[in-house]
């Protein structure tokens, strides 16, 4: 097990450090105090070849302008917030209003834009770092002060573990993600389309024309978006369910089945990848990339391309309009935010 730091930029809140977390079976994981930023995950192949599964900048100074929240960590609350406001206790907050007429991911100015503190640790079983930060009171229009850990950790079972813990002294929302863009090919080599996966699910929330949740739960049974049984992801992508056409592609949260261990796998036949997705989550959000960030270069070379990437973002179900889903997001004063997930890689 190996861990290093390597001073990257200086960003207008201070220097930029890459950590990079190594297990003995060859695998790294590369990490910013930036947001918490996964620049890149490094798994063999079926032959041994390594390289980077997930998508990022070449240019490192470019993830301060992403939009897209390329491996971040995502903040106060993953998702949309219509219309920017939301009522607890019956007090209306007016939040952040970034996406339309929307709070997306936290609003302008989220947990995926500040400079963390970090700790490094290296036991006998794993390798990570515990990530440390706050939101103030009023920050983005949400109420509490937010205090934040992020525990990042590699083992020898090639597992990548993310746990959050989170309090604030008022009541609140927190719902926290990761936005890591997968691509198992390897390199960016080819889209996602042809990857085959599995989401152990039986219901789907709807999105609205504007991306939030309408509140409407769909069963997907008989649908595009059943995928209990693996299916590659471009069969049914461009198919004519309305959510489809409305969302571009894949950009919808599934509610996950609690009697299952696997939530998610997600495989690539041609180099020999696969991974798994554990998570205490009620929920993930699986986008297929359908508005690519391409205005920056790849550490690959070349611009993004739609459907090269896949993000498995698990978290309580976003809020939508009308509140429709609030009580998932809620953290109460004096109570503990506690969520995990582990994405496992196997080749």
């Amino acid at each position: 097990m190996r861990i290093n730091e390597e001073f990257v930029f200086e960003d207008k809140n201070g220097q930029v450090y890459e950590y990079t977390l190594g297990n003995d079976k060859n695998i790294e994981v590369k990490i910013l105090n930036l947001g918490g930023i996964i620049t890149g995950i490094y798994v063999p192949d079926r032959n041994g070849v390594l390289e980077n599964i997930v998508v990022g900048w070449k240019n490192y100074k470019d993830y301060t302008l992403d939009s897209a929240y390329t491996g971040a960590l995502v903040g106060r609350t993953a998702g949309r917030i219509a219309d920017g406001k939301v009522t607890i206790n019956k007090e209306t907050f007016e939040l952040s209003r970034n996406s339309g007429n929307n709070t997306l991911h936290g609003g302008s100015i989220g947990f995926n834009k500040k400079l963390w503190n970090v700790t490094k640790y290296n036991d006998e079983d794993e390798v990570g770092l515990i990530l440390e930060s706050a939101s103030k009171d009023g920050e983005e229009g949400y109420p509490g002060n937010v205090i934040l850990k992020v525990k990042y950790s590699l083992n020898n079972n090639n597992e990548l573990s993310i746990e959050y813990y989170g309090t604030s002294d008022k009541d609140t929302l927190l719902n926290m993600t990761n936005h890591s863009y997968f691509n198992l090919s390897g390199d960016l080599k080819r889209s996602v389309l042809d990857e085959v996966l599995t989401i152990k699910s039986n219901k789907f929330a709807a999105i609205t024309e504007d991306g939030a949740l309408s509140g409407k739960l769909i069963d997907v049974d008989g649908t595009e978006f059943d995928f209990n049984n693996p299916k590659e992801i471009g069969k049914d992508i461009n198919g004519e369910h309305n959510q489809l056409k409305l969302g571009n592609g894949y950009d919808h949260p599934w509610i996950l089945d609690k009697n299952v261990n696997v939530k998610v796998r997600l495989e690539d036949k041609e180099s020999g990848r696969t991974m798994e997705v554990y998570t205490d989550r009620e929920a993930v959000v699986v986008y297929t990339t359908n508005y690519p960030e391409d205005n920056k270069e790849l550490y690959s070379g070349g611009f993004l391309k739609k459907n090269y990437g896949i993000c498995f973002e698990t978290q309580g179900v976003p809020i939508g309009k009308n509140e429709a889903f609030l009580d998932g997001s809620i953290l109460r004063k004096g109570e503990e935010y506690k969520a995990k997930t582990i994405f496992k890689f196997i080749n």
